[in-house]
C-alpha cells in the first residue's frame, strides 16, 4: 500500500519521527501510551528508511510505502528546507537505530509533542530500522 507523501511529515532529530495521516495501517498499529514522554517499542513493526522510499513493515500483510523523496521534512539546523533534508532524516534514523512512527487521523498544524503523545488517538511507537 502506497501512502500519499502529502499525508506524511518526517521530523528530524536525535530520534527521528514519521507522522502518518489517514494511513491504512492505523488500526493495525498499537495504541500509543506515552504520557510520560517515553515512546514504547512498536512490537512486530520495523522501518526501512531510504532516500527515495520509506517502508513501514508490520506483522502479516500490514505495511506501507512512502515515496520519501517527495515528502515534507522539518527540523534540523536549516529548518528542513535544504534539498538533502530527506537524506539527513535517513541518517538520523540510522544513527538512532530506527524512528518513531505515529499514525494520526490528520497531520497536526503545529508539533506539540506532549499533546501528540498523550492524545489517546495516536497509534504506533518506536520501530527499529532494518538494514
Amino acid at each position: 500500500m502506497i501512502l500519499d507523501p502529502e499525508n506524511t511529515l518526517f521530523v528530524r532529530g536525535a530520534t527521528p519521527v514519521l507522522l502518518l495521516a489517514d494511513a491504512p495501517v492505523h488500526a493495525a498499529l498499537p495504541p500509543l501510551t506515552a504520557s510520560d514522554g517515553s515512546v514504547p517499542l512498536c512490537e512486530g513493526w520495523s522501518i526501512v528508511p531510504r532516500l527515495t522510499l520509506c517502508v513501514v513493515d508490520g506483522p502479516g500483510d500490514h505495511g506501507l510505502v512512502v515515496p520519501a523523496l517527495a515528502a515534507p521534512v522539518v527540523g534540523g539546523a536549516d529548518g528542513g528546507t535544504a534539498p538533502d533534508a530527506m537524506g539527513d532524516w535517513c541518517s538520523d534514523a540510522e544513527q538512532a537505530g530506527g524512528a518513531v512512527v505515529l499514525s494520526l487521523d490528520r497531520l497536526p498544524e503545529t508539533l506539540d509533542w506532549s499533546a501528540l503523545l498523550s492524545s489517546g488517538t495516536a497509534r504506533g511507537g518506536f520501530m527499529p530500522a532494518l538494514t
